[in-house]
């Protein structure tokens, strides 16, 4: 079969001859033929598709690493890395949306106050319990008029870790917090977690239970009035409860996780994974110490559940919604929550933080 010049194969696959050396010096698309007196490339037709699927691949935003690794796969198994490349990058690009509206709206001006002109009210109530199997407990749980937290602690230093992470939060725990703008409470929520990730790492390295690989998780929510401020980092948990469905609002920040996002593992094997809870992200001495950090509206009757995974990796969802559903305030709605955990066999430690939105009569 004759060889096309690298301009009618340029043509034929929709790439630049310029994008054709680029790809000929990475190895991703080397020419059938190249002169050895000018240089001048020719090109396969057979080798059209995977030049058309190279062009396809850039158009979608693939960097030219991952390309040359998908060529390289059988069909089934690109077709997989090419879904999970875009379910990451919708998610990135859903961050970096809610983002520049924020940003939007704060160049023109409109970085309103947190306040309203009839502030909701909240109901709240903390618990943590060690279960059943541990010898001590190293969550931390509490609930304020402002501040909604709950930590993990883990390592030999993960009480006083978590312990440490949740005071930093306290001290906004004030009023004036709905007096101030959304761009400076952000600010505020970036600057809370830079200080606990270095109050969890003095403490873990204190004393002598110092241990470098002690952290916690964290997921905190700052109440304005108006909006829920939510930190969140590890595998603790923040749900939501609106109009009878309960909603889970945190991303869980561990390896199986990521895993089940790339869809290489099933719903079924990430729940039985024996490395589930593998933290891809948390406080203290850890590599990723990146937190999510966003603002929710509130609406009277919603209701908020915080709790650490030794809620929501024994519990089933069903059971979880049942309770938080039931009739009650947050008291009975925590103390059943734990209680849930316990006569699951209670294996690990576990918090919960429940917080009831209302609107205060006239």
């Amino acid at each position: 079969m004759e060889l096309l010049t690298i301009g009618a194969f340029a043509r034929a696959s929709r790439l630049s001859p310029k994008a054709l050396r680029l790809y000929d010096d990475l190895g991703l698309l080397t020419p059938a033929r190249v002169d050895p007196d000018t240089g001048y490339r020719h090109y396969d037709p057979g080798q059209l598709e995977q030049a058309r699927l190279v062009a396809w691949l850039r158009r979608i935003g693939m960097p030219l690493a991952l390309i040359q690794q998908v060529c390289l796969l059988p069909p089934a198994e690109a077709a997989r890395e090419v879904g999970s490349f875009w379910a990451r990058t919708e998610a990135e690009t859903a961050a970096r949306r809610d983002l520049a509206a924020f940003l939007v709206d704060h160049l023109n001006g409109k970085d309103r106050l947190m306040s309203t002109t009839n502030p909701l009210g909240i109901r709240y109530a903390a618990l943590s319990d060690a279960g059943l199997v541990r010898e001590s407990n190293q969550d931390t749980a509490y609930a304020g008029s402002r501040l909604l937290a709950v930590a993990d602690g883990f390592g030999r230093a993960g009480a006083p870790a978590g312990a440490a992470a949740v005071e930093v939060f306290r001290r906004l725990d004030t009023d004036g917090i709905e007096a101030m703008p959304a761009g400076d409470l952000l600010n505020v929520l970036q600057d809370a977690v830079d200080q606990a990730g270095r109050a969890v790492t003095e403490v873990a390295t204190a004393g002598p239970a110092a241990e470098a690989d002690a952290g916690t998780t964290l997921t905190a929510m700052l109440w304005t009035g108006s909006q829920l401020a939510l930190v969140h980092i590890g595998d603790s948990r923040a749900y939501l409860l609106r109009d009878g469905e309960l909603f889970q609002i945190t991303h869980d920040h561990t390896m199986v996780q990521s895993l089940l996002d790339d869809g290489r593992l099933t719903p079924e094997e990430a729940a039985s994974h024996p490395q589930r809870s593998l933290l891809a992200r948390a406080l203290g001495a850890h590599p990723d110490m990146t937190p999510d950090i966003r603002l929710h509206e509130v609406r009277p009757a919603h209701r908020y559940l915080l709790c650490s995974d030794g809620l929501s990796a024994v519990v089933p969802a069903d059971e979880i919604h049942r309770v938080v559903t039931a009739p009650g305030d947050p008291e009975q709605a925590v103390r059943g929550l734990v209680a849930l955990a316990n006569a699951a066999g209670g294996p690990d430690n576990v918090s919960c933080v429940v917080a009831d939105v209302f609107e205060p009569a006239a």
